[in-house]
């Protein structure tokens, strides 16, 4: 996605932000590459062009460490795929997954958008709040490993 007006929201000390110079790349590359079942062992570069391509979501502590991340891959018109959900695991049952999911859905430049996608093997619950469910089973996928 092309880079858009900074976008911030704040709750109880935390803030999420749109801010790409605020990401701690190393931090997300090193959670999503060495800990998320999705993405282990993702190469840098793939990373670093998924992460510039995409509308990147930071959630960060008070103290203004990042302890999560989302993106979300869209063409600003009828479609957007959500990927690269996570809180740190010290930072979860609070609330924060289900805050930084609504955070990005309720985006300005993500309104109105006729089909949103997710894959995900877990988190369901949460996702089923925001109106993701099972794959339509007339739709073609196609994955292939990293």
């Amino acid at each position: 996605m092309a880079p858009s007006e900074i976008y911030e929201v704040r709750r109880d000390g935390f803030t999420i932000s749109t801010e790409r110079a605020r990401l701690d790349r190393d931090a997300v590359y090193r959670y999503l590459s060495g800990e998320s079942y999705w993405a282990s062992g993702l190469a840098r570069g793939i990373f670093e062009r998924a992460v510039d391509g995409s509308l990147p979501f930071g959630l960060y502590a008070e103290d203004g460490a990042q302890i999560g991340y989302a993106r979300v891959v869209s063409d600003g018109a009828v479609f957007a795929w959500l990927s690269d959900v996570y809180v740190l695991a010290a930072h979860r049952g609070k609330g924060l997954g289900r805050w930084l999911v609504a955070s990005v859905m309720a985006h300005p430049e993500l309104q109105g958008l006729r089909r949103w996608m997710l894959s995900t093997r877990d988190a369901h619950a949460i996702y089923r709040e925001f109106g993701f469910g099972p794959r339509d089973p007339h739709a073609a996928h196609r994955s292939r490993g990293a």
